[in-house]
């Protein structure tokens, strides 16, 4: 019992260290902030024999990580891409017509690797072979495309 007086930082070494492991069972990033006062209150030990005031800094520095550094990576890892399956993954890709287009006479496309019914997204335009065009919507089982402007020279 003696060493552990004259050792308080290995108790908040081995209390942030408890408190790292149980974090991974949770995931919610509070006991990080509490293992990290607990590094504060180890940093403190070895500026005073106080037990009192590494408790206080401890805990203000717990409560410090929970209010201000915790809302920030909570945000930050729960922002991310949206998730997009089937076909709305489609939306947005370019794909080569091998055939003539137009709002009575669709025809098929070779869309990310996949046959489509293609027609014009516009039903007043009329897409020649050998344009590109990109995926504007999916309906059912037809792709509504636009022709890509391109740079004439």
């Amino acid at each position: 019992m003696e060493w552990l007086g004259d050792n308080t930082w290995a108790v908040w070494l081995g209390l942030a260290a408890l408190l790292t492991i149980l974090e991974l069972t949770s995931l919610d990033l509070i006991l990080e902030m509490l293992a990290i006062g607990a590094l504060a209150g180890m940093v403190t030990s070895f500026a005073t024999d106080s037990v009192v005031a590494q408790i206080l800094v401890a805990v203000v520095a717990s409560i410090g990580m929970l209010a201000v550094v915790r809302p920030g990576l909570t945000r930050r890892l729960h922002s991310g891409p949206d998730l997009v399956l089937g076909p709305a993954t489609l939306i947005g890709k370019q794909a080569i017509t091998p055939v003539r287009l137009s709002a009575h006479q669709g025809g098929q496309l070779k869309i990310d690797g996949e046959l489509w019914t293609a027609k014009p997204y516009d039903e007043t335009l009329v897409i020649e072979p050998g344009e590109t065009v990109e995926v504007l919507q999916i309906r059912g089982a037809t792709a509504y495309v636009h022709p890509v402007p391109t740079l004439e020279s």
